[in-house]
């Protein structure tokens, strides 16, 4: 305490022991541990410091939200490890300042990496969650206490009026009513029973949301999830049991799409669907913008841009809108063939090598219009490869293959044919003929100033946008601004009529995962487009995740309706998934 440090002492055994000292070493690459550390604690929220150690690895990923967290360095850290046969050990000191104090609890965790000789790669951590680099409710917690002083054991019971199966959430939460900084999460067995051990005090013990998701389904935990108890000395700390009664999420989806007959005072309507998605999905943040009769009829934004700060989204807020890059890129692209500056079945490699993928020669029948079609055979990212390599999946046109990494190649194709940057190509082609204007795609001030956090499981991340373009992720906008995009394609300016229909064409069958649920109507993929055949006409549109934002947008071509959506969460996809129903095509027949 007098040095305000916590001491940690790890022994890790393995008989089978890697140690990357290569220049491309990663987390990935061999064996190590990460301690990931949520010094401020707070029941409001915070964030994660981690960090991950190795010989040659000194990595940090921090919340840059949080007071303790974005503060972090390895200047707090001093590590020392040494081997002894198969055994490692491993000590820490992290220096904690004001956050160590006696009586209130800190979140820590670990994960240790495990790299073998046959090429497996496995990692084991304490607490029971996962993504513990950013997730403070993936961390066990630690209080600090004076020596010698005895913890009670706090036990009860959960009963809920769910029908058997039903999957109940995990945990409940346990906070002192006389100090704010002692608080814990006791996890709940599959009987609905749980234990804890703490000081003795004073304590409130409920369940940490309002909401909770149990797969497709949704329900609210009602008012009764509060109960006070005084943890006594020796007693007998046994809490009357918490009575919960789960509530499914209302049945908001009409008959009958809502735009059809759309006039003024349906607006409140479509308040009270995206602000009751918002309060049951645990969604801080949503841009939305209708349009019907070819014009945008409703433009709103809801919620905040940061969960902690409370700081509102507005007009002006900006949001990533993810692979809806995909689209915007792809019609300059177009806009450039018809000029006669790019062919778009000449093989890629004509213009410019890719040495990045120059050990496999089927690289060479890549061509624009494969990238488009997303028949390159390129994975979606190179990073999901094991071994962090460029590989093809099959030869390029022969299949579907959703691919991030051939935008990018064809990114840098454009850049050399034309001498420009692609942002000054896209400011030509796209943001001054559409009026695309208040979007963005990497670093400036404007983006800086008005750019929203993005949030995982409530929690804001890193809001830092890029300092290069990526033509397959990287563009920030709003839903006003965009559906000048939507309404220009609609009505089909800018490209010839035979591009046009070119776009709308079937170019590549959608290869849906075996679990997920198939589309309703024959979906396909034109030109960085996708289109759905419904008895509403021909629809075109995309969608957009980067993991903290997820958005969409959608125009029914012959009804000349459509909408704009993009939200800051990871938690949105339930309102993504139905709000085409929401406002079009009604409840499923």
């Amino acid at each position: 305490m007098q040095d305000r440090s916590l001491y940690v002492a790890f022994i890790v055994r393995d008989d089978d022991f890697i140690e990357d000292t290569s220049n491309n070493v990663s987390w990935q690459t061999q064996d190590g541990l990460e301690l990931c550390i949520d010094g401020y604690h707070a029941r409001s929220g915070s964030g994660v410091a981690s960090f991950m150690y190795s010989k040659k690895l000194r990595n940090i990923n921090k919340a840059n939200f949080d007071p303790f967290a974005k503060n972090a360095s390895w200047e707090i850290m001093e590590v020392a490890m040494t081997r002894k046969g198969d055994t490692r050990y491993y000590e820490w000191r992290i220096r904690m300042g004001d956050h160590l104090q006696e009586g209130k609890t800190v979140g820590f965790d670990f994960l240790v990496f495990d790299k073998d000789n046959d090429g497996s790669f496995s990692f084991a951590g304490w607490g029971p969650g996962d993504s513990k680099y950013r997730n403070p409710n993936s961390l066990g917690d630690i209080i600090i206490m004076k020596a010698n002083v005895k913890t009670e054991i706090l036990s009860g019971q959960i009963e809920w009026n769910a029908k058997p199966g039903t999957r109940t959430p995990r945990v409940v939460q346990v906070w002192s009513k006389q100090n704010p900084l002692l608080w814990t999460n006791a996890f709940i067995d599959s009987t609905g029973r749980y234990t804890v051990n703490l000081p003795a005090g004073k304590y409130n013990v409920g369940l940490p949301y309002e909401y909770y998701i149990n797969g497709a389904q949704v329900y609210s935990t009602g008012n009764n999830r509060q109960k006070e108890i005084n943890l006594s000395r020796g007693g007998k700390n046994a809490i009357p049991t918490l009575k919960v009664n789960l509530t499914p999420a209302p049945d908001l989806i009409p008959e009958k799409g809502i735009l059809h007959d759309f006039v003024p005072g349906k607006t409140k309507e479509i308040d009270h669907f995206i602000e009751t998605y918002q309060k049951y999905y645990n969604i801080p943040g949503v841009s939305l913008a209708i349009i019907k009769d070819g014009k945008m009829v409703y433009h709103k934004t809801y919620g905040v841009r940061n969960a902690i700060s409370g700081e509102k989204v507005d007009n002006n807020t900006l949001f990533e809108a993810a692979s809806i890059t995909k689209p915007v890129f792809s019609f300059a692209v177009l806009r450039l063939a018809e000029q006669g500056v790019i062919d778009l079945d000449k093989p890629l490699y004509t213009y410019l090598p890719y040495e990045d993928i120059a050990h496999d020669e089927r690289y060479k029948l890549i061509t624009a219009r494969h990238v488009l079609t997303h028949r390159t055979g390129f994975p979606n990212w190179r990073s999901m490869n094991p071994d962090g390599k460029l590989d093809l999946k099959f030869e390029p046109g022969t299949e579907f293959g959703y691919s991030g990494e051939g935008f990018e190649y064809l990114k840098l194709v454009v850049q050399k044919i034309t001498g420009k940057k692609v942002e000054e190509i896209l400011q030509k082609e796209v943001i001054e003929p559409m009026g695309l204007y208040h979007t963005f795609f990497s670093a400036n001030d404007s983006l800086r100033s008005l750019m929203s956090y993005g949030h995982y499981d409530g929690l804001p991340t890193d809001n830092t946008p890029v300092e290069s373009p990526g033509m397959a992720y990287s563009m920030h906008t709003e839903a006003a601004a965009f559906t000048n995009f939507m309404i220009y394609l609609l009505n089909q300016r800018g490209l010839s009529a035979a591009t046009y229909e070119t776009m709308m064409q079937r170019h590549s069958e959608i290869k849906a995962d075996p679990i997920d649920q198939r589309p309703q109507w024959p979906t396909y993929i034109g030109i960085s487009l996708a289109i759905r055949e419904t008895p509403f006409g021909k629809t075109f549109g995309h969608g957009g995740n980067n993991g903290d934002f997820k958005c969409k947008f959608e125009v029914y071509k012959d009804k000349g309706m459509g909408y704009a959506i993009f939200t800051n969460s990871n938690t949105s996809e339930p309102l993504l998934e139905v709000i085409q129903e929401f406002l079009v095509e009604g409840k499923a027949q």
